[in-house]
């Protein structure tokens, strides 16, 4: 049976794909226009910073702050809720009077988005098998990736034809569509049982302490906190790698983006062949290397066609290793804490970015965009080698206990 069968026999996966897909595509759009809109009415790079930070920065606290609630609320309900606040949010956006008016819906919704993105991860282990979940993971990245490809491309078009105020109210009506999709899935199928809560701050605690106390989770945790260091590195270093050390202007930046985006989406879709070959976590160590040599090649290339094939390598690398890291934590951590592992993971690597971006800044300034990403080719064969040894001759279905356990009643 082809892969795609799983979208076929399992109806409520295919309804958590198609809200994924919807909300993604529209998310995608209106981050372009988001960036204009602010970009325009202030003129401003620092403008411009402060809205992606108040993008990622509700991520880190609620996973530092909020991450039992994942596990303890519906997340049926909670997926509904982050949709049903995002429609708010987008449907204020065109009437926003000003810059910071704009960047405080862009955090009010990121806020949506942390709890979202968490709860959808914990909850698709209930939906399929464990011999699918490779796939459901594979197949729900590769079209997250289709809409970071086709997002923002529509998004230019519609803001140069018609303005932003389109391109927000396009996305509040896909988190209309997203919710009714969510609300015909059972409550049942996305948790196996309400939690009995020791506490908020024990809660968070156990969630704290079952990540630290896992090898498998931990490794996950340290790992990708370096891979984020050289993908803040990559990001900051892209445009000048393009404009100025390869002189391939902006067309040659677009070319760089756009290798990305295929990458990212041919490794989700070959993922699970190759795991199914050779592991997950000989798959999760080989494919950061090959984040490494793929970056690495594009720091050192002579033309733009050669970096272009290195951001290829490398995207594909990146886009097999978050298939890995979502079944890692998935079959690492029981459905009673799955929310809390992801959010502190998710927690953890934003901060991580979001420090990695504020150093980049200034290192691309004073040695160049090819030594940037050189560092962060460098990072990513250190994260590799750290993936071997941390994931050696660890199972990552095995769950450790915690020595005080999570209740955990049927609904």
């Amino acid at each position: 049976m082809s892969r795609l069968g799983l979208v076929r026999r399992e109806p409520d996966y295919r309804r958590l794909l198609l809200a994924t897909l919807g909300s993604g595509a529209g998310t995608y759009l209106a981050a372009i226009a988001l960036t204009v809109d602010v970009f325009d009415r202030t003129g401003s790079g620092k403008w411009v910073s402060a809205l992606l930070i108040a993008d990622f920065l509700p991520i880190i606290l609620i996973g530092l702050l909020l991450g039992p609630l994942v596990d303890r609320f519906s997340r049926r309900r909670l997926l509904i809720a982050s949709d049903l606040a995002r429609v708010l949010v987008f449907a204020a956006l065109p009437f926003a009077g000003s810059a910071t008016a704009i960047v405080v819906l862009a955090a009010l919704s990121g806020i949506a988005t942390g709890f979202f993105r968490p709860a959808v991860y914990a909850g698709m282990p209930n939906l399929v098998s464990d011999d699918d979940l490779p796939n459901a993971n594979s197949i729900l990245q590769a079209a997250e990736n289709l809409t970071w490809m086709i997002g923002p491309v529509l998004g230019g078009v519609l803001i140069a034809a018609q303005g932003p105020e389109l391109a927000y109210w396009l996305n509040a009506a896909s988190f209309v569509i997203s919710a009714v999709l969510l609300a015909r899935i059972p409550a049942h199928r996305l948790q196996a049982g309400t939690i009995e809560s020791r506490g908020h701050w024990q809660d968070l605690g156990d969630g704290i302490r079952f990540v630290l106390g896992t090898r498998i989770l931990l490794a996950v945790l340290v790992v990708w906190n370096i891979v984020f260091l050289g993908n803040a590195a990559v990001n900051v270093g892209e445009i000048v790698l393009a404009k100025v050390s390869l002189g391939a202007g902006n067309v040659g930046f677009g070319f760089l983006v756009g290798m990305s985006g295929l990458g990212l989406t041919i490794g989700s879709l070959t993922a699970t062949s190759l795991l199914d070959r050779f592991g997950t976590r000989a798959g999760y160590a080989c494919s950061i290397a090959l984040m490494g040599v793929g970056f690495g090649l594009a720091a050192v290339a002579p033309t733009l066609a050669v970096a272009m094939a290195g951001v290829l390598v490398g995207s594909v690398g990146n886009g097999i290793a978050v298939v890995c890291n979502a079944l890692l934590v998935q079959r690492g951590a029981p459905d009673a804490l799955r929310g809390r592992v992801f959010t502190v993971i998710m927690s953890s690597n934003y901060a991580v970015f979001g420090l990695g971006m504020a150093a980049a800044g200034p290192l691309v300034d004073e040695f160049g965009a090819r030594w940037l990403w050189g560092g962060a080719g460098v990072a990513f064969l250190l994260a590799a080698g750290t993936a071997a040894l941390l994931a050696r001759n660890v199972d990552p279905g095995a769950v450790v206990e915690l020595e005080d356990p999570v209740a955990a009643s049927s609904l």
